[in-house]
């Protein structure tokens, strides 16, 4: 049984599991080095992963994905891109398919996770929950294979009965998953149980696409040469490793293992080159030493608080120095080269982009970009700018193309609001012709005086109406007064007391 989409095959595989907190990018390139075909990343809750935002890591040459608390949920580079799978958790179709959009450009496939049976996972309806729904995992999964363009596959346990377990396998199927991994134990059964050898067997003679099995690192595997044999035992096309390969990776290695404290020392070196989370790579490092955690290493290495002080655990403190030198050498070039190109528009297609943010403090009140754009447009005699509007579903931020001279443009930077998306388009126009677009010590701006004759225009204006209006109330008084001054001519003192004449 083969599977091949896009560049993805599941036959006779060797793939590192789905592990929270182990399965980070470190570890899965790590195992990547070691032999294992196939990487599956932690489990990503997809009510997280959708209001995440894709940034280009040029310092670290990665691609990540960050969450609004400026948290990195998923890193990925570009050795890993044809051999990641990225899991997710998740309980509603169309938030799946968000994530799954958001990054399928940057792996090799997408995968459900079906079998996960701790409280974190199954209380959202996730995981191992999912199994007792099966039109929803139907659902999903059509919604999954219908929109993306990457690999889907699955992750289950077994249900209670062989008959219930080939039925549902048999509904996945159909739905046009590229392969399905069977951990060969029911929903409450954990490590210490013996895995159902038998259970996946029986699905892989009944279901056409490859089934990759899963469960057997504490009993049957212990060496590379076990993984074949539980391969045989279960009829699967692939193997899929989690304790055994957190413990040791260098088990998908062809020429035997290699000593955990060799293994340690490669993966610090993973987690100092790509800034890995220092509590991530403590909680790695101490599963790889297992009952050596209280040694005097263990202790050093508990009380580290961060990558620098763990190198030092290592005796790697020259290798720190020097991978942080180049990073920082990288970053001052990188930030060189973008200050001299940040103007430099570039063709995105058929739009003129720029990395451009509307920064409203630049400009003086009553003054925008868009402003200065329609009044050289009226200058030109051209069609007025027209702007099209475009909102991102997993952050709600918007992105804008104006449409000027038979021209497009846009920034590449999205806004937190429609008009300051426009604003930023114009900018791009306006710095692309050449035009001035109004900031603050940009010089003679012709719109900037007219707004400034305006409004001291409107200022005499309302000076003179209040004149006037102090005159028209003097005018209406006189009369009154005077008759009042009148009256008073006719007085006359009469035993010193006023009175009129007769």
């Amino acid at each position: 049984m083969t599977s091949v989409l896009g560049k993805m095959a599941f036959h006779n595989r060797l793939i590192l599991a789905p592990m929270v907190r182990v399965g980070t990018l470190p570890m899965r390139l790590l195992a990547l080095d070691y032999g294992a075909d196939i990487v599956y990343c932690e489990e990503l809750i997809d009510l997280k992963m959708v209001q995440c935002e894709r940034v280009v890591n040029n310092v670290l040459e990665t691609v990540d994905f960050i969450a609004p608390d400026e948290r990195v949920m998923f890193r990925t580079c570009t050795k890993e891109k044809d051999h990641v799978v990225f899991q997710m958790g998740t309980a509603d179709p169309e938030r799946a398919l968000a994530v799954a959009k958001l990054v399928e450009n940057d792996v090799a496939a997408v995968d459900v996770n079906m079998g996960c049976p701790k409280e974190y996972s199954t209380k959202g309806g996730m995981g191992s929950a999912l199994l007792s729904d099966p039109d929803k995992i139907e659902t999903i999964l059509t919604t999954l294979v219908g929109g993306i363009s990457k690999p889907v596959t699955c992750k289950i346990r077994i249900l209670p009965t062989l008959e219930e377990t080939i039925s549902l396998v048999k509904r996945i199927e159909k739905t046009g998953v590229a392969a399905i991994a069977v951990h060969g134990r029911m929903r409450e059964e954990r490590p210490r149980h013996a895995v159902h050898c038998d259970y996946i067997q029986a699905v892989a003679e009944n279901v056409s696409i490859p089934v990759i099995a899963n469960g057997g690192s504490l009993d049957l595997i212990k060496t590379y040469e076990d993984i074949e044999q539980f391969r045989e035992t279960t009829g699967a096309s692939a193997v899929m490793l989690a304790r055994a390969a957190m413990w040791n990776p260098s088990i998908f290695r062809c020429q035997g293992m290699v000593s955990v404290d060799e293994v340690m020392e490669e993966y610090v070196k993973y987690a100092v080159r790509y800034d890995n989370n220092t509590f991530n790579t403590k909680y790695c490092l101490c599963q790889m030493l297992r009952d050596r955690v209280e040694s005097p290493m263990g202790k050093q290495l508990h009380a580290a608080q961060t990558n620098e002080e763990i190198c030092k655990v290592f005796g790697m403190t020259d290798f720190y120095k020097k991978t942080q030198a180049e990073l920082e050498a990288r970053k001052k070039a990188l930030d060189d080269t973008s200050s001299s190109l940040s103007d430099q528009p570039v063709m995105d297609g058929d739009v003129i982009t720029m990395a451009i943010k509307f920064e409203r403090r630049e400009y003086p009140p009553q003054i925008t970009p868009k402003m200065y754009l329609l009044e050289w447009s009226r200058k030109e005699k051209v069609d007025q700018p027209v702007y099209e509007t475009e909102q991102r579903a997993q952050d709600r931020c918007f992105q804008s193309t104006v449409l000027v001279a038979n021209k497009k443009y846009r920034s590449t930077l999205w806004e937190k609001s429609k008009k300051f998306a426009e604003q930023a388009a114009a900018i791009v126009c306006l710095r692309t012709l050449g035009v001035p677009e109004g900031r603050i010590g940009e010089g003679y701006s012709g719109l900037v005086n007219k707004r400034k004759r305006e409004e001291k225009k409107s200022t005499t204006s309302e000076e003179d109406s209040v004149t006037d209006l102090a005159h028209r109330k003097r005018r209406l008084t006189e009369p009154s007064q005077k008759e009042e001054h009148g009256s008073n001519d006719n007085l006359v003192v009469v035993n010193g007391s006023c009175g009129r004449a007769v």
